[in-house]
């Protein structure tokens, strides 16, 4: 069911955050109360704190509140791909329910959009509060991404965006499991437009972001929008093999036509030593993609949901 005119969806991935409920849909009505039709949907990412319990407080406090909560914990990516699936707006705006999305930049996401952008996507600027480490991690994922990738994605860009609804029935067109919206929505190619703002700080609970979530959400990045790390793998071992070849004759040489004997074994072993380690990363590199093709060719669904107050 699709409304005419700007009927706005929001959608709220969420995940053990039962302390930023209320203060979350607070803001946002007041932000949401001068457009005329609007819902906002959020999406229980299986918490097994209160969150759920929360949301369906404030669903009895607010009619345009809608919930889908999951069996378990199927990450981000898929909490949003349930959000683009049954929102019903002809915009979808979707954001983090940690409060470090500011809602109050969501007119400006909609102005952007009334102006003919399809996708208005936020680039997150760093300020002194943002660790060294997070720095030095987010412009290296960027970096290596921009650089494997064909698909350039900006530097510090969030998934607190703006969707035109042509762009999300494009979206769920693609069938993949393995999503990396920051990737396919560059891919699609429609206008957009990026508007830059600063991360508020966390109010309530932690970040659910671990070092190893944020290596897991580089690494599907990277596979999901390329196929150069393969081609990497190949130069890789044209490059050693000649090298080899060119070591093996200035080994014959050495002992066909000089004295000068090849004193120890260090030389070999470092070669031996390098050239497994380029082989067990390029196998990682291959297992990795055939992983991946493995897990397409199950065609389980994205995500189950337990319960839900939609009604269409």
């Amino acid at each position: 069911m699709k409304y005419s005119g700007n009927f706005i969806s929001v959608i709220i991935p969420a995940y053990n955050e039962e302390g930023n409920i209320l203060i979350l849909t607070e803001r946002l009505h007041k932000v949401l109360d001068q457009f005329s039709e609007f819902e906002i949907i959020f999406i229980d990412d299986g918490s097994n704190d209160n969150t759920l319990n929360n949301i369906k407080i404030v669903t009895e406090n607010f009619k345009n509140i809608k919930y889908i909560s999951f069996t378990r914990n199927f990450g981000h990516q898929n909490a949003l791909r349930a959000g683009i699936n049954y929102a019903k707006g002809n915009c979808i705006i979707s954001m983090d329910a940690d409060l470090q999305h500011p809602p109050e930049l969501l007119p400006l996401f909609i102005e952007k959009w009334n102006q003919g952008y399809d996708i208005v996507y936020s680039v997150r600027s760093d300020n002194n509060k943002t660790s060294w480490i997070k720095k030095l991690t987010s412009n290296t994922f960027y970096r290596i991404l921009n650089f494997i990738s064909d698909i350039k994605i900006e530097q510090g860009a969030a998934d607190f965006r703006l969707i035109d609804r042509k762009v999300a029935d494009c979206l769920n067109t693609m069938p993949e499991s393995d999503i990396f919206y920051r990737g396919m929505l560059n891919w699609l190619g429609f206008k957009s437009i990026g508007i830059r703002y600063c991360a508020e700080k966390r109010k309530f609970g932690r970040s659910k972001y671990s070092y190893g979530k944020m290596f897991s959400l580089a690494t599907r990045g990277i596979t999901s929008l390329s196929i150069k790390p393969l081609k990497i793998s190949t130069y890789l071992g044209l490059i050693i093999a000649s090298l080899s070849i060119i070591f093996a004759f200035y080994a014959v040489f050495i002992k066909l036509f000089t004295d000068r004997a090849i004193q120890g074994w260090s030389s070999i072993l470092i070669m031996i030593c390098f050239i497994g380690g380029i082989q067990l990363i390029m196998i990682g590199i291959l297992g990795e993609y055939i992983g991946r093709i493995f897990l397409e060719t199950k065609k389980r669904p994205d995500y189950i949901i337990k319960e839900s107050n939609l009604n269409y």
